[in-house]
């Protein structure tokens, strides 16, 4: 009969031990104490980064404290009165959803930036005019033919960078009935004589790059025909500062009337720049309605009274209109092309969300282009109207509406350029 082996004692504890040597088992834990100590370097590092920003916070915060209790105490200077504080704390939650609101009006075009580049025809201008003109004038009898010769401008003022001046002409012909247009007229605009103008003709010189006395001698001609008399003629020459993005600098200009000149032989002139200042081109009678319930601004393009440069011509207008409110520009819309004639009918309205109300400041820009509706051709200014309204002052156009709320208010304005 067989018996189960005896089962023997345990195994001792020095036969469990890990079968390394000392030498790698000081090694591990060497690294281990050296990745300790790093761990808390990096620790009290960290720590003392946050109280020193915590410190320097603080500093700054109780200056400017002292700073706003000195502005308090302090007494006022120059008419600024010392009972009310000179700085005002926004509520950054508030500011920053206005921004919001003001972003998702423009981000629905991807093409936007480019887009409102294209109107970048409201060319500013300098209170300061410096220089003068040289120029030439010639009109053949003969053969109807005017030539008019841009010879040098002298004496430009640099500002902030170099200049690339240039020189836009136009011929503009008085047309009969513009008498008929005071009422029309702005009370900022008082100034801009009841004749509406015509273009006849738009030249432009070669740019001259970095000279605040550029030398042209460009040549330009053209021919009148019959019913455009020379003492209904003016010539209209702007220097402006070219900018790559078409917003040119007018930096001053000369009017000629060519009836009080005898041009029968070329006549060479210098004349000193003027401040610009702005023609009737004709009007258009614009349509405004407020809808304060739905934050809503409807603006109705109906007509364009303007004098067509020629009688039979493939030319066609259209309009961009652009809102902007307090601070923030709206995605601007456009009429659909109509031929030009003496009175363009577009009979169309759009409608403008407004991203706050009541509306504090609100401009609306109306600029009016000439185009081929045959052809393929670059787009012309025509001219532009405003209706504004600030904090302190407002046109009349926008306090009709605001007086008649939910109705269409229509006024003609005057179209400038």
């Amino acid at each position: 009969m067989d018996f189960p082996a005896p089962v023997g004692p345990p195994p001792a504890a020095e036969d469990l031990m890990m079968p390394h040597s000392e030498t790698l088992k000081y090694c591990i834990l060497g690294i281990s104490v050296a990745l300790l100590l790093l761990a808390l370097g990096i620790l009290a590092w960290q720590i003392f980064r946050c109280c020193t920003h915590t410190h320097s916070t603080h500093t700054q915060r109780d200056a400017l404290n002292n700073d706003l209790e000195y502005s308090d105490e302090k007494p006022g200077t120059s008419g600024i009165s010392s009972g009310t504080p000179c700085t005002r704390v926004k509520d950054l939650d508030t500011e920053v959803q206005r921004l919001s609101r003001c972003l998702a009006q423009v981000l629905p075009s991807p093409s936007g930036s480019s887009q409102i580049e294209e109107d970048m025809e409201e060319q500013t201008t300098i209170k300061k005019v410096d220089g003068t003109l040289r120029f030439s004038v010639y009109y053949d009898q003969l053969q109807s033919r005017l030539v008019v010769t841009i010879l040098q401008v002298e004496g430009l003022q640099e500002h902030s960078q170099k200049l690339h001046p240039f020189v836009k002409i136009s011929l503009m012909w008085a047309s009969s009935h513009g008498v008929e247009l005071k009422s029309c007229i702005s009370e900022e605009d008082r100034r801009i004589e009841p004749v509406m103008w015509t273009v006849l003709q738009d030249w432009r010189t070669r740019i001259v790059k970095g000279s605040c006395n550029p030398l042209y001698g460009d040549q330009f001609s053209c021919f009148l025909q019959e019913d455009k008399k020379l003492h209904h003629i003016n010539l209209r020459m702007e220097v402006r500062d070219f900018d790559k993005f078409s917003r040119h600098t007018v930096l001053g200009e000369v009017k000629v009337p060519l009836g009080q000149l005898n041009i029968s032989y070329p006549l060479e002139l210098q004349e000193d720049l003027q401040i610009p200042q702005k023609d009737l081109v004709g009007e258009v009678l614009l349509s405004l309605k407020i809808l304060p319930t739905s934050q809503r601004l409807e603006v109705g393009l109906l007509k364009i009274r303007a004098v067509p440069p020629e009688i039979c011509s493939d030319n066609a207008l259209y309009a961009r209109i652009t809102v902007q409110c307090n601070q923030c520009k709206l995605r601007y819309q456009k009429t659909s092309a109509i031929a030009h004639c003496l009175v363009t009918v577009f009979n169309e309205v759009f409608m403008f969300s407004l991203p706050e109300f009541p509306l504090e400041q609100c401009k609306i820009s109306v600029s009016v282009y000439e185009t081929h509706m045959t052809r393929k051709s670059t787009k012309h200014l025509v001219g532009q109207l405003t209706v504004e309204k600030d904090k302190s002052s407002e046109d009349k156009h926008w306090s009709l509406m605001m007086h008649s709320v939910r109705q269409p208010i229509a006024k003609w304005h005057g179209l400038l350029m």
